[in-house]
């Protein structure tokens, strides 16, 4: 049989027809596919971008913030965040934010549609703070990504404006920094009263270090500033820190060195990874290398346990690792406990005795408790004397006690009673 009348009956056969033409269909079909793929990933090379901001990342809460605020108003599927917001008057109060739930959400910025995906991964948890592990995704139309530098800066903002004029307190929490508590009011700096002159001269020495970082890196001199703050227990050293960080407008890192399980390398790096514009607060240092009144039977029960040992100070103070642009506060009771080593210049450029209240300090505390009573300056001076004069030491926090237990009384009756100072 010739060749064109075998191809003319196969064309004329059904189930022969009908399996070329499902073939081709499916041919053709299956090109269209890979080439709208190719197509369209090609597009989202070429005429996309994509932001993708993991929940461990630092503005992860702030891109959710901005979120919030641009696409929370109409979107339908929401998740809450319960925050706490301490007033001025010491009260704590309860508020509600909506973030877009888990999924595709579309906003509009600056004439531009966003496509904001937020995913969960069941699967996976975050370590440290056990919660799964998220992530935000932006994808927008352009190049440019200074759209996406504009968007995290604008969101940075937004964060800090929520706690702008607000004190936070952070701790460590395994090798991060994490929040403790509520952001603060800051205490007003005057509200410490020191001994004449202290409070001062340690503002401005901090002030001067953080106005001129070029004079250090041109000198080739680490750019970090140590203060030292002795003297007896309820003077003032841990509440004058805070009050300086909120005149500064910082933030204060709370690191305990007797901490169990607080090792030199994790020291080393908590110091720094400290957030920026934040004073590195170390109580008590003296008891920092086996505890203060620690018996033998307490330490033989945790021996094994990694402890920072003063080596691993000094090479966190100053050592090859050692931060930049950090100002770091230690206190202590006992300043003949420490080891030369550790006070040293460039690890401790300033010490500072915060001691026993001297009169003028009592006469100022007194002024500033008392600020409706009438010829204040005779009765704070009479006062001040009177209790000068017994040679009792008293320190800042007996006298402001006993300054609260007689709040309501006369002048006559407060200056009468002033042995109960040594009782409160």
């Amino acid at each position: 049989m010739p060749l064109n009348d075998l191809l003319s009956t196969l064309g004329d056969n059904p189930y022969f027809g009908a399996g070329f033409g499902l073939f081709g269909l499916g041919l053709g079909a299956a090109v269209l596919r890979k080439g709208a793929s190719a197509g369209l990933v090609l597009f989202r090379r070429n005429f996309m971008m994509t932001l993708e901001v993991p929940c461990r990342d630092k503005s992860y809460q702030w891109v959710l913030l901005w979120v919030t605020q641009k696409a929370a108003k109409r979107t339908q599927h929401l998740s809450v965040e319960t925050t706490f917001e301490q007033m001025d008057t010491g009260r704590v109060n309860t508020t509600y934010h909506f973030l877009p739930s888990i999924g595709v959400h579309l906003i509009e910025y600056n004439g531009k549609y966003i496509q904001v995906t937020r995913t969960r991964e069941q699967q996976s948890l975050d370590l440290h703070s056990g919660v799964p592990w998220e992530n935000v995704v932006l994808t927008a139309f352009g190049t440019n990504k200074s759209l996406f530098t504009n968007i995290l800066e604008e969101a940075r903002q937004m964060a800090l404006k929520t706690l702008e004029g607000r004190t936070i307190v952070y701790t460590a929490l395994g090798s991060e920094w994490r929040p403790f508590g509520h952001p603060q009011k800051p205490r007003p700096l005057t509200s410490v009263v020191l001994d004449d002159g202290i409070s001062e001269r340690i503002l401005k020495d901090v002030q001067k270090f953080i106005s001129k970082p070029y004079w250090y890196i041109e000198r080739g001199i680490p750019y970090r500033r140590g203060y030292l703050l002795h003297g007896p227990p309820g003077c003032g050293k841990t509440s004058f820190i805070k009050a300086l960080a909120g005149e500064l407008q910082y933030g204060v890192c709370l690191l305990n060195l007797s901490e169990r399980g607080l090792t030199d390398d994790r020291l080393n790096y908590l110091m720094t990874a400290a957030p920026q514009n934040t004073i590195i607060l170390l109580e008590d240092v003296d008891a920092a290398f086996g505890g203060r009144h620690e018996s033998k039977q307490v330490a033989s029960a945790y021996d094994g346990l990694s402890r920072v040992t003063l080596s691993g100070l000094l090479n966190a103070l100053d050592g090859a690792a050692s931060s930049e642009a950090r100002i770091l506060f230690m206190t202590t009771n006992y300043i003949e406990r420490l080891d030369a080593a550790l006070i040293r210049p460039g690890r401790v450029d300033s010490k500072e005795y915060i001691g026993h209240c001297s009169q003028s300090q009592i006469e100022r505390m007194y002024n500033r408790f008392f600020l409706e009573n009438s010829n204040n300056e005779k009765y704070a001076k009479e006062f001040a004397e009177t209790v000068f004069k017994t040679g009792k030491p008293a320190s800042a926090a007996q006298i402001q006690g006993y300054f609260m237990l007689f709040e309501d009384s006369s002048p006559s009756e407060l200056i009468k009673n002033y042995n109960l100072i040594w009782d409160t």
